[in-house]
Formats: C-alpha cells, structure tokens, sequence
C-alpha cells in the first residue's frame, strides 16, 4: 500500500511516499522537491559478537539517468563514489549518528538514489530528510526524526532550498539539520557574515525544520513499525566496584596532570595493563569489559574537572588557546610553504599555481563546469603514531578538505586580477586536535608566502562543549580527547570581518541558542586571536610569485578572431606556442591565457596575439608586407588577411614616376592608416616622412 504525505517548504512542496520501492528493506521512503527524485533505504543486519562500536554506513549515489546523461569513460558506467556524493553521504551520516541508543550495535546501512534531478533542487539534502523518515518508520530504533534545509541569503532576505543560480548570488549558504527541538548539524561557507546573522540563519532554518520533522512523525502513525528492542548490557557491578577501587586515584593523577598526547596515552595502556593483570584471577576473560569502565571513568573525571575546576587536560583554561608557531617558505621548489603548528597539532600547506589547463573539470548531475582553486587535505597514520594502509583520500579526507576550501574560497582573487590556477595541499604531521582548522590557518599563510594576493588572512579554530544538565562549558581550541570525550565539535573559520567557514556536530540530542550564540562569540574572540598572530608572521601577500611559477598573461580578443588565432586545423596557434615557448588556451569568449616559463617570451607572444586579431585604426602606424605592385600604388598588409592601397602619390615626399623605382614586392615598409571607407583602406608613406623631416628640423633648430 502506498503511503504519501506533502508539506510546504519554501514555496515547493516535499513530498514523501514509501509502500511502492524497496519493500524488502527496514525501511524505504521516496522524496520529491520540484522534479529532484531521491530514494533512501534503511536496513539493519544481526548483531554480531564482539563488536564494541555502532557500524553505521551511509552511501549516496547519483545516477546519470537522472539528468538525462550517459557516463563518461571507457564503461560508460557509475563507478567509485565522486567528492560530491561523498559530501553529501556525509551530509546524511553526521546528523543521524547520534540518534542511535547508544548500546545498538547491529550493522546499518542507509543507502540514497537520486533518481530524478532538474537542474534546480539539489538532492542530497532531500536525503537526509528521506534517511530519516526510512529510520522513522522502520523497525531500526531510531530516537526521533529529523529535518534538514539549504539556507541561502540574496539581498539580505533568507531563502530555504535555493536554487543553484539563488547560491551563486548568496552571500551565505548553509546546510542545517536539526529535530524538533534543537540544531545537530550545521556546514556552510560565508562571505564575512556577522555571528548574530549566523545564528539568525539557524533560527530561519529550524523554523523550516520542524514542518519537515512533523510531517514524518505523521507518516509514522500511518505506518511506522514497532521499534525493535535493543539488549541492555549487563552491567558487573562488583567488576565496576574493583575497578574503581583500583584504578580512581591513578586514574585522576593522569587526568589532572598536563601530559603530551604520547604520555597520555603511554600512561593509560599502562594503568589498564596493571588493573587487567591485577583482577586477571577473578574475572577472567573481561579485558574489553575493564577497558570501558576505565574509558567511562576517564570521561568522567575530565568532564568534572572542566566543570568543576575550570581546567582542561592541558592545564588550559575554557577560552585558552594553545601556543601557536609558524614558518613560511621553509622548502625551496613549492610556489609558497607554510608551516603551522598549534599545540601538537601541526599542517605542512603549499601552495602550487598553475596553468590553465591545469583547471579541474567537475562532471555530475549538474552542468559541467571548472574549478581553479583546489585545497587537498591528506592524513597519513603517522601524524597520531600509528601504522596504516596509504591509498586514496578517505570521506574525513575529503570532507576535512572540503571545509578548508570553501572557508578560504571568498578571499581568493577573481581570474581577470590573478589567472592562475591555485592548488593548496595540506599534510598533517601531527594532529592532536581540529587539523581542518589548522589547515585554515596554515592554507592563507601561504596562498600570501606565495604572492597570492588574496583580500585578506583567514584563521580558523574548533569549539567543544561539556555538558551536564543545566551545567556547560564551551572550550575553545580542542584537544583530540575533548573532541572524543566532549558533547560538540564546532568549527568556524573567517576573518577579521566575518565568518567564511562553518561545521557544527553534536554527539547528544541538541543543544540551545544561547549555547550556540555564547559559542560563536568564544570563537570569535579566539579566531581574532589566531589572526593577530598569522598577521605578524606575515601581513600582506609578497609583492612576487616564486621564479619557479609559470608566467601568466592575459589578453582580449574578439570572439570572431578567434580562427584568426588557432588557423587551419590549429596551425597557427600550434606555431606561435612553439615559437615563444608558451601554452595558449582560448575560450569562448575571446579571453586567451598564455602561459610559459620565460615572462618576456610571453609578453611576445601577446603582443603578437594582439597585432595577429587587430581591427585597422585610423591614424595608426603599421609595419607592413608589400604583397603586390601596380601601376596606380601598392598593397600592402597591415594586418593578417587585411590589405591596404598605398598610392603612388602617398609613396614619397616628391613626385614617383614609377612605383618599382621606390619600392619592390616583399619588402616590408611603414605606412600609416589615413583613411577606410567600406572596407578599403588608404596607407601613407609620405606623411611619416614629412612628420620625421619636421622633427629633425625642430631638433636641429633647438
């Protein structure tokens, strides 16, 4: 039996259905936004033995069908996941992962389909919404629903779901998640948006929310399934008790001493080697057991002391950042290097500026276009002292990636000012705590160590929280254990003016307002803080790019020159890149990009570009081929293809009885333009000789 329910949301109306598709699965809704179609699948497998994490998977995948397209390459078929559908599985994951009881542990996988998609409405939001009402009305025990929302903002009014062309125009674009009574996700990028209108932004769209949580409530009164029952683990409490007994003092001498991240550790494995061997005899086989009480007893006695002292792992106070060093152009060949460390977190960022056709091609759903700033993020195990497979980027990857990029991405230069296409790539060495962040921070270092002239440095920084009740905490700059053992992961990057970047997670069922607003103005105060420090490292782009950068010149062409320049089968172009040793690149509106690695060989090249697509002007002084002589003058070409008359009257100063006794086929001369009158063309040899004779004869006069 199909099953429909609709509501509006920003002027179109949502729609799910489930009862038709997928009925095998747990759970299986249909959303549609405009004539965007997403089918999202909820299914959840038998609990398996000795599993101690909840593995939930998340996929989104576009097919072409929906836009009316074929696939490229050789199979003509969807393969590995692209960044865009990676983006949007998480998109789906990070709202819905702490929706979970914490003690269900069966595998799950929610799997999204786009299956209709008009150019206008983007479907991965539309996922999230469909992944939440195939949780709601399955029999997976998924706590509450939730509703998620584009937000944009065109000539200071919000719009909820804007299309493409509304984002492009936007000076805000967030994507926000929330149940009925609190924001679980937030991420989206800004140009130097106030904190006040941030908040604003996630009132408007929780607002949006609540419809969408509520019509999903009402889909599952009509056909929810009872909740499946989750086992509640036994609990030893003899076993809690000789633990405790054991380990509570050592265990608040680790937490309350300020400790590497190393030693930490170091010190922890050996206090649970010392209570595992200690209670060996009377509780045999319950290492993993002792392991969790002591990771509870850890959590427990760090949230205390922030909430009860102040204090962090590290000694630092809620709003204490840790100390910050960096250094710039420390490798050679790079375009521009910076490296930055805060803490034990630490990001070796270059910067490389290439060519045109070094510019990235995206092929989806959507149009496809170009991209000319790349930001790659990389973490290798190492960077937490651990082994580890290295093939491509993970989702955090490209997700931690992805935050970075757009965070930086207002202050870049438009092409017309800077035609470079500009890769930045984050390492992180080490990390201990927000390295998307650190990458911000080290990324505009060194777009400027690079002569990159971008508007402006950009810093981020990542906020925590403990919370207890009616009791909380915002910690600025979070250490990995805060982040771990912590209640929110909440990272803003910008500038001095306003915010550029956002992403907002939280691990408990929501958060407040006033949290949110206290949080913002925390950050603030601690990314102005970063700031002034990037600042004295370096304040101002450098005046030059590295020598090693390719050289990049511009021109403007009339679009119907353009087979003036590439010739016949690309002959002509072909030969002035081979001779000035350059790379051209044309596009459509006539804009040619030249590029090489001797500047004046490419000054060459355009100026030759110019004289090759000129219109003849009036007054103007050519160098030109004589191309034929008659009786009356000669033709001379000014220009490629374009021929002019220089009469025999024009060829000299005194009167030419015979043109060949002056000139001769195949010389080149200098003539001026002195006339054109439909499409003919008058030269002069004889007025630059009277102006060069009046010349000298001031000279000499002087």
């Amino acid at each position: 039996m199909l099953y429909r329910k609709e509501i509006e949301i920003g002027g179109k109306k949502l729609i799910f259905e489930t009862g038709k598709l997928a009925k095998q699965a747990n759970g299986a809704v249909t959303v549609q936004y405009g004539e965007t179609v997403i089918l999202v699948t909820a299914v959840a497998g038998e609990l398996k033995e000795d599993v101690d994490f909840f593995p939930l998977s998340v996929e989104y995948r576009e097919k072409s069908f929906a836009a009316g397209k074929i696939p490229g390459g050789f199979f003509k078929r969807e393969g590995k996941p692209t960044d865009k559908e990676i983006l949007s599985a998480r998109l789906i994951d990070r709202p819905i992962r702490p929706l979970f009881p914490d003690n269900f542990l069966n595998e799950t996988q929610v799997a999204a389909f786009v299956y209709s998609y008009d150019n206008e409405n983007d479907a991965d939001v539309l996922g999230a919404c469909a992944a939440s009402a195939a949780l709601t009305i399955s029999d997976i025990p998924f706590q509450e629903p939730i509703g998620e929302v584009r937000v944009g903002r065109v000539n200071g009014q919000f719009i909820i779901n804007p299309t493409h062309a509304q984002v492009e125009e936007s000076d805000l674009e967030l994507v926000v998640a929330g149940t009925e009574s609190s924001i679980m996700m937030v991420e989206g990028e800004a140009k130097e948006v106030s904190e006040n209108d941030m908040l604003e932004a996630l009132k408007f769209a929780h607002t949006e929310i609540k419809k969408i949580v509520k019509v999903q409530n009402e889909l599952r009164e009509l056909c929810g399934k009872p909740k499946m029952e989750v086992p509640v683990p036994e609990v030893d409490e003899n076993l809690v008790a000789d633990v405790k007994e054991l380990a509570s003092e050592k265990m608040i001498s680790i937490v309350s001493a300020v400790l590497s991240k190393e030693e930490r550790s170091r010190k922890n494995k050996e206090l649970t080697e010392e209570v595992v061997n200690a209670l060996a005899e009377k509780y045999p086989e319950s290492e993993k057991k002792i392991k969790e009480i002591l990771h509870d007893m850890e959590k427990e006695m760090m949230r205390k002391r922030i909430l009860e002292k102040g204090l962090r792992l590290d000694g630092r106070k809620p709003n204490e950042i840790r100390p910050i060093s960096i250094e710039l152009g420390i490798l050679p060949r790079p375009h521009g290097t910076a490296l930055f460390t805060r803490g034990e977190t630490q990001s070796l960022t270059t910067l490389t500026l290439g060519t045109k056709g070094d510019e990235q091609i995206i092929d989806g759903l959507q149009t496809e276009y170009k991209k000319r700033f790349l930001l790659h993020y990389n973490f290798p195990p190492f960077s937490v002292g651990e082994t580890g497979r290295f093939s491509g980027p993970g989702r955090r990857e490209v997700g931690h990636g992805n935050l970075a990029e757009r965070s930086l991405k207002y202050v870049i230069p438009p092409e017309d000012k800077f035609p470079y296409i500009i890769r930045v790539n984050s390492d992180i060495l080490e990390s201990n705590g927000s390295s998307s962040m650190a990458t911000v921070c080290a990324g505009s270092l060194a777009l400027m160590d690079g002569g990159v002239p971008v508007k402006c440095a950009v810093a981020g920084i990542a906020m925590g929280l403990v919370k207890e009740g009616d009791n909380y905490s915002i910690l600025s700059d979070i250490l990995g254990n805060e982040d771990h053992l912590g209640d929110m992961d909440f990272k803003v990057a910008g500038t001095e003016n306003g915010i550029t970047g956002f992403q907002m997670d939280i691990k408990i069922q929501g958060i407040s307002y006033e949290i949110m607003e206290k949080a913002l103005q925390q950050a603030k105060e601690g990314r102005l803080h970063i700031l002034k420090i990037m600042n004295l490292a370096i304040s101002q782009p450098r005046e030059n790019i590295s020598s090693f950068a390719p050289s990049i010149l511009m021109t403007k062409i009339n679009p119907d020159k353009i087979g003036t320049v590439i010739g016949p089968g690309g002959k002509v172009v072909q030969k002035i890149q081979k001779d000035f040793n350059v790379e051209i690149v044309i596009d459509e509106d006539g804009t040619v990009n030249i590029s090489g690695q001797d500047a004046a060989l490419a000054k060459k090249a355009r100026e030759y570009i110019k004289w090759l697509t000129a219109d003849p002007e009036i007054g103007h002084i050519y160098e030109g081929k004589i191309v034929k002589i008659t009786d009356f003058g000669a033709f001379v070409e000014i220009l490629p293809g374009i021929q002019g008359l220089l009469h025999i009257s024009q060829i000299d100063t005194k009167r030419v009885n015979k043109v060949t006794d002056v000139l001769k086929e195949g010389e080149m001369i200098k003539v001026k333009l002195i006339s054109m009158d439909s499409g003919k063309f008058s030269l002069s040899r004889k007025v630059l000789l009277n102006e060069k004779a009046e010349k000298e004869t001031a000279e000499k006069q002087i």
